[in-house]
């Protein structure tokens, strides 16, 4: 089990380490400690590893990352996630802006805060909030799912396609083509698939959050059963 001091090792020497892992290696559990706000710490991974890192970290923390389970037991800086493809990362503190941008695949998982702009173009990610998050969060979302145990802030889903919204608290706007909708079969076991994968399952239920989405898909909704009669 890998320990790697960032007091001691320069970070372009351990993000080179990790991506010379192949998809068999014995080294699967790395602990980092003194990451002491670092930018673009364990990006870009590619393997089945558990990255831990002990303290807070900067930018875009486990960027593009793929099949890689990524631990910070500190706070986040901005673009946490960004465009990751698959695995998992787990923000143990609050997260800044940008959590989640772009991100294609996997699971995020903030367990604290997230600020303005959380999921802004999301494109498959899932992410889950377990506090609450700032204003235009989920800003162009495409598609995957934004969980959020606490609240939202201003302009929630301002020009979204079609990411679903799980807010349990209140909500203070939606933007612009953002809407309350009905909770399909469909969507509840979206939630509670999510939901577990979190780990969550026994704090938070189905029943407790509302969906929010693209008022075009809605509308698209209403005419196609309208056409069926």
């Amino acid at each position: 089990m890998p320990v790697v001091d960032l007091a001691m090792v320069p970070l372009r020497s351990l993000n080179a380490d990790l991506h010379k892992l192949p998809q068999n290696t014995n080294e699967t559990h790395w602990t980092i400690r003194n990451p002491g706000g670092k930018h673009a710490l364990a990006v870009g991974l590619d393997a089945p590893v558990t990255v831990e890192i002990e303290g807070h970290v900067g930018y875009y923390c486990g960027g593009m990352n793929k099949e890689a389970t990524i631990v910070v037991t500190g706070n986040a800086g901005v673009g946490v996630g960004e465009n990751m493809m698959s695995g998992e990362i787990r923000i143990k503190g609050d997260a800044s802006q940008a959590a989640g941008a772009t991100g294609r695949g996997g699971l995020l998982v903030i367990e604290g805060d997230a600020s303005a702009r959380c999921g802004i173009s999301m494109k498959g990610i899932d992410i889950v909030v377990k506090g609450s998050i700032g204003p235009m969060s989920a800003f162009m979302a495409q598609e995957g799912n934004l969980v959020v145990l606490g609240d939202a802030g201003e302009a929630l889903g301002d020009s979204i396609y079609e990411a679903r919204l799980f807010v349990r608290g209140a909500v203070r706007s939606l933007g612009a083509d953002c809407v309350e909708k009905p909770m399909e079969a469909a969507d509840r076991a979206a939630l509670a698939g999510v939901i577990a994968r979190a780990g969550l399952s026994d704090d938070v239920s189905p029943d407790e959050f509302k969906l929010y989405g693209s008022a075009r898909t809605l509308y698209h909704f209403h005419v196609d059963n309208a056409s069926a009669y």
